[in-house]
């Protein structure tokens, strides 16, 4: 279904069966004109079912494209690269290389303040190994490192990763690069407005939990009843006393 949460109040404020355009414009349908209008900020991810009939129909808003898509995409252009390598030393009769290069996986895509000490261990055996998968993860780092910091330095970092990328000779990055340069106008409103799709992820969560509580429901109708009831703020009006 799709979920719509309202940022400055943390509450679900509408919710309907379906992922597509359809059920997006139904939302923004009966939101009304003039309410679509006032509306600033709006974060999601990079679906265009859902960019492109809220810019059609919020006109005066931001639409600030959600972190964890980039990250994810860093990360996936990361493994795409580490799965060369390791195919490469295979066809080249390298089977321990081969095998340190599957074994990286978790330690390429992990924080460097979460990395256990074998992890670090592993990093250091790779920037010998192989250069380019290094430089793979040394990208990927950085762009992640983008939504750490303060809007300017943020946008300076942007700017520069986005150099890197193109010159890197690692096509996954180049590729990932171009991405972010179409969508470059989202990527930096979700900064300077500090924006993300976390209220509507603990939202999912606080649903899926309805759902387990109940062992199921026949109806989507159900579960955005019961969602609406303890996560809107809507408070029915009750039988008078005496009544």
């Amino acid at each position: 279904m799709v979920v719509v949460v309202d940022h400055d109040t943390g509450r679900l404020i509408w919710a309907h069966p379906g992922r597509d355009r359809a059920t997006v414009e139904k939302f923004l349908a009966e939101l009304g004109n003039a309410r679509c209008e006032e509306i600033k900020l709006v974060s999601c991810d990079d679906a265009d079912w859902i960019t492109r009939p809220v810019r059609e129909r919020c006109q005066n808003a931001l639409v600030c494209l959600d972190p964890f898509h980039i990250v994810k995409a860093a990360n996936d252009a990361l493994d795409e690269i580490r799965r060369t390598v390791w195919n490469e030393a295979r066809a080249q009769g390298q089977p321990q290389l081969a095998k340190e290069i599957k074994g990286s996986r978790f330690a390429l895509a992990k924080n460097p303040e979460k990395l256990t000490e074998n992890q670090k261990a592993t990093l250091a055996r790779i920037r010998v190994l192989n250069d380019p998968l290094y430089r793979a993860h040394l990208l990927s780092q950085q762009l992640r490192l983008i939504y750490r910091l303060a809007p300017e330095e943020a946008l300076a970092l942007l700017e520069a990763w986005l150099k890197w990328a193109r010159r890197s000779r690692l096509e996954p990055f180049r590729k990932l690069a171009k991405r972010i340069t179409q969508q470059r106008s989202m990527i930096e409103a979700a900064i300077t407005n500090n924006l993300s799709n976390a209220a509507v992820e603990q939202m999912n969560t606080q649903i899926r939990l309805i759902m387990r509580r109940g062992f199921g429901f026949h109806s989507p109708w159900s579960v955005i009843a019961l969602a609406m009831l303890s996560l809107g703020g809507l408070c029915p009006p009750l039988p008078a006393e005496g009544a």
